[in-house]
């Protein structure tokens, strides 16, 4: 791969080239990116989206949306690293071409506000919610009637694959969706392969999947494009990744591990004494004693040491992907950049304590059972609704409920697969509110 290609500037449907040499310095394009995620309408369905705890009512405990913002900072800021070190070691990208340093935090920071973009409500267990309706719900009953890679993109229902839908799917009269200079594409899929084979290999871009079947086509005209390396030559549309998507990656990979376990601290599921040790195991080279015993507030204190640990994390992701960068361009980095962290053990004891006292928490599982009975009730309706109308049986309950789809929604499929995709993207935008509110209406609980 070519840092060239790979900091490609084209948008879906350009007809000319686009050169970094003649961009207005002003709106540069991966910077337009960054604010048409902004004003998206996705993603300010962010804001009332699970990161930790569902339908929290606290203030200080974040959303998708809080840290997709978060995640964005410090993607930007490992970003503009790494450009500075990539144009010493290649001159004629700035030179030539005029690349800056900021443009590849530019990208990635863009990338990375939107990695979240098409997780559904309540969490990873939105995404399992919706997969298992349709492996071992009412939607089974599709499986004959689907390819095994259709069904495959339902049953692992994925959300990073549907986050390229929400940035790139064409609808009437808006084509390219938010229309993304194709490096920020590039640098947001960290899975560029398709749901089967599933799991080909143990390498880190091969454990999730990255596309639907319906955005195939555009998924590879962008790998192309980019001049992305081809893992497979047996007819899968399957890819090494785009090298700022191990950026990405890393970028949301260190918030996580810090600020959910933050969250933790600050909702009494982890204590304070723990979290000390934990995070002073992280950052006791880095730590300034004096300005540290000044500090009085529990919250004072755990917001030290994680903006500490935070830019101790980056410098060495960075550090790390300029020591691989030739192998990564190659496609023969094959790790998420923090798994060869120096700080490896003690962002996997986090990590575990996080999963023990905060993933695993009585409040956070109580809410996961509750988004699966709501997110697998309205798929059931609105599917029967809209395949009911699609085959000429619509009652006028279904009427009813297909009235309740926004008018962007009001599309008629001719696939089932079609028909089954769109229903699973509409309810996956749902924030967590809409989706409850929704289902008490749709089950008659709502107060009229």
């Amino acid at each position: 791969m070519h840092w060239e290609q790979l900091l490609s500037l084209k948008r879906q449907g350009d007809k000319n080239k686009r050169l970094r040499s003649e961009q207005d310095e002003t709106r540069l394009v991966f910077e337009v990116d960054y604010d048409r995620i902004i004003f998206s309408a996705a993603f300010r369905s962010l804001q009332d989206k699970t990161q930790v705890i569902p339908l929290s009512k606290t203030d200080f405990v974040h959303t998708r949306l809080t840290h997709s913002l978060e995640v964005s900072v410090v993607g930007r800021s490992i970003g503009r690293l790494v450009g500075k070190k990539i144009l010493e070691k290649y001159p004629h990208l700035q030179e030539i071409h005029g690349y800056q340093a900021n443009d590849f935090g530019a990208i990635v920071a863009a990338a990375s506000l939107a990695h979240d973009i098409g997780n559904p409500p309540f969490g990873h267990s939105g995404e399992k919610a919706i997969g298992e309706y349709f492996k071992i719900g009412k939607g089974r009953e599709f499986q004959n009637r689907l390819s095994p890679k259709e069904w495959q993109d339902l049953i692992d229902f994925e959300g990073n694959a549907n986050g390229f839908s929400v940035l790139s799917s064409s609808r009437q009269g808006i084509e390219g969706g938010i229309r993304l200079a194709y490096a920020t594409l590039g640098a947001y899929m960290k899975y560029p392969k398709e749901s089967l084979p599933k799991k080909p290999t143990k390498e880190i871009a091969d454990k999730k999947y990255g596309y639907f079947q319906q955005d195939k086509a555009f998924f590879q005209e962008v790998a192309t494009d980019l001049g992305l390396i081809q893992k497979s030559a047996t007819g899968e549309v399957h890819y090494h990744r785009h090298p700022l998507a191990f950026l990405v990656e890393a970028a949301d990979d260190i918030c996580y591990t810090i600020i959910d376990f933050e969250d933790g601290i600050n909702l009494g599921l982890v204590s304070e004494d723990y979290a000390l040790e934990y995070l002073i195991k992280l950052v006791k080279d880095r730590i300034d004693t004096p300005k540290f015993n000044q500090l009085h507030s529990k919250e004072d204190r755990i917001s030290y040491l994680r903006a500490v640990a935070i830019g101790t994390l980056i410098e060495d992701a960075v550090a790390i992907f300029i020591e691989n960068e030739e192998a990564i361009l190659k496609g023969q980095f094959h790790h998420a950049l923090t798994d060869k962290s120096r700080y490896q053990p003690q962002m996997k004891d986090i990590i575990n304590l996080s999963v023990e006292k905060i993933y695993q928490s009585r409040e956070v599982i109580e809410k996961e059972i509750v988004g699966y009975e709501i997110l697998q009730t309205l798929l059931d309706k609105f599917i029967t609704a809209v395949n009911n109308q699609y085959d000429g049986t619509l009652s006028n309950y279904d009427q009813l409920i297909l009235k309740m789809l926004p008018e962007k929604f009001q599309v008629e499929k001719e696939t089932l697969y079609g028909r089954l995709l769109h229903i699973c993207h509409y309810v996956s935008l749902l924030t967590d509110g809409n989706a409850l509110e929704l289902f008490e209406t749709i089950n008659g609980r709502k107060k009229i």
